[in-house]
């Protein structure tokens, strides 16, 4: 049994996933509600032992009795992420991770986590559903080299309810001459058919990074979609119908150290000239956070752009080593950052081109404060090697694929695919089709 956490990610730990049933999650907690009837202006109160499910106060009321308990039994709750509890004692660790009913249970000792499982069985209605296979909507498939995080039943689900299921596939999501503007195109009769996939992509782009940069894109069209949003909306889904069974794999590892890349495509919108900000966040070997969004303000030079993206990077590496100190992995070694712009890159270590540069937020000047001290180093790398520009800008297929592996987007092994059930039928054509 491995006694620490470090070598516990070595090993096979033990994943155990529970659910709470929504009939009894609720009970013993007093409350007040109102009641208007339609036909009278008067308002009658209530009061209610019980928070009934599916009354706005029963998510609040279950984490609030369960994070106590788990209070109770020596948990401590973790300042970075507030869904997590950390129980430390000794060389014994768990972690209970919540997301509303559905719960992860994690340690290095299966003993414990037996334990603490038959302890909050007798005060709440939990559901043991074994080591974990499936959780919201993501399947899981551990090997002996680590974990496949897999969201193939959502992208079939996806691909049939848009009609896209026997489509032409396509090699990469975004054409390479690709340019979305506002004022290209007709508006489409149904915008709403529109903002629905698009927001099934968002979630999808969970465990696949390699559609963040287009999904991005589109996303930025909600209030008025076009046809030639449209199509490019179309164009990720033929992409994503080449790529059914690909998917992010964690590597089993015992390196701790972060290595992140931010980069920036200047001026990148046609609408506002506003750029496109980007970053990928490595720990030891694995991606595990990323993000390719527009940047709130139009920067006057590439350096600027360049030097927000450092800046919106810096904040993700800073709240990672918080999380990280909670579980107890201390790295010596300071964060790495990896920037494909020069001035940038001096900009960080000293206060240059003044002239040029004074009127940028003093938010974004924190990133000087964060070398000086020696809590981060930013580093000059090749534009060629630079990862994150998966994420700023459309990518010739070579290139595409070159950098969508080095993410550890990868194929899902035959043995691991089985097969897919999935919950929605064919539908009608759609209306924007």
């Amino acid at each position: 049994m491995p006694t620490t956490w470090p070598k516990a990610s070595s090993e096979r730990v033990p994943v155990t996933q529970l659910r709470n049933n929504k009939s009894t999650c609720c009970h013993s907690s007093n409350f007040w509600f109102g009641i208007c009837f339609p036909d009278s202006s008067m308002l009658v109160a209530a009061g209610a032992s019980s928070a009934l499910y599916g009354l706005k106060q029963a998510p609040h009321t279950w984490y609030s009795r369960l994070s106590t308990r788990l209070l109770n039994l020596g948990f401590k709750g973790c300042k970075s992420d507030t869904s997590l509890f950390i129980h430390s004692s000794g060389s014994d660790l768990i972690l209970f991770l919540i997301y509303v009913d559905d719960i992860i249970i994690t340690g290095p000792n299966s003993i414990s986590i037996t334990h603490l499982i038959n302890t909050l069985q007798g005060d709440f209605a939990l559901k043991d559903l074994g080591p974990l296979h499936f959780f919201l909507g993501v399947e899981a498939h551990k090997v002996d080299s680590g974990m496949y995080l897999s969201q193939r039943r959502y992208i079939i689900d996806l691909l049939r309810k848009t009609n896209l299921h026997e489509a032409k596939p396509v090699s990469s999501p975004m054409a390479l001459s690709t340019v979305l503007s506002q004022y290209t195109g007709s508006s489409l009769s149904d915008p709403s058919s529109y903002r629905s996939v698009v927001g099934s992509l968002q979630y999808l782009s969970l465990t696949r990074p390699d559609i963040s940069f287009a999904v991005n894109k589109v996303c930025q069209f909600m209030a008025n979609p076009t046809e030639d949003h449209w199509s490019a909306v179309k164009r990720i889904l033929r992409y994503l119908k080449d790529t059914i069974h690909h998917c992010i794999f964690l590597h089993r590892d015992t390196n701790f150290n972060i290595q992140a890349f931010s980069d920036a495509d200047w001026a990148s919108c046609p609408d506002d000239r506003r750029s496109t900000t980007s970053y990928c966040l490595f720990l030891g070997r694995n991606l595990i956070s990323w993000t390719s969004r527009k940047q709130r303000t139009v920067s006057r030079s590439s350096t600027e752009s360049e030097y927000r993206a450092v800046a919106h990077a810096s904040t993700e590496i800073i709240w990672l080593r918080s999380l990280l100190s909670e579980l107890g992995l201390v790295s010596s070694t300071p964060p790495l950052l990896w920037c494909d712009n020069t001035g940038a890159t001096y900009l960080t270590a000293n206060p240059l081109f003044h002239a040029r540069t004074k009127h940028i937020e003093i938010d974004v000047h924190f990133v000087r404060d964060l070398v000086a001290s020696n809590a981060l180093s930013i580093r000059f790398i090749s534009s060629k090697d630079q990862l994150a520009d998966t994420f700023t800008k459309p990518l010739p297929t070579a290139k595409f694929i070159l950098l969508r592996d080095n993410l550890n987007v990868r194929e899902l092994p035959l043995r691991l695919r089985g097969h897919i059930r999935t919950a929605l039928p064919i539908s009608v054509t759609d209306t924007n089709m």
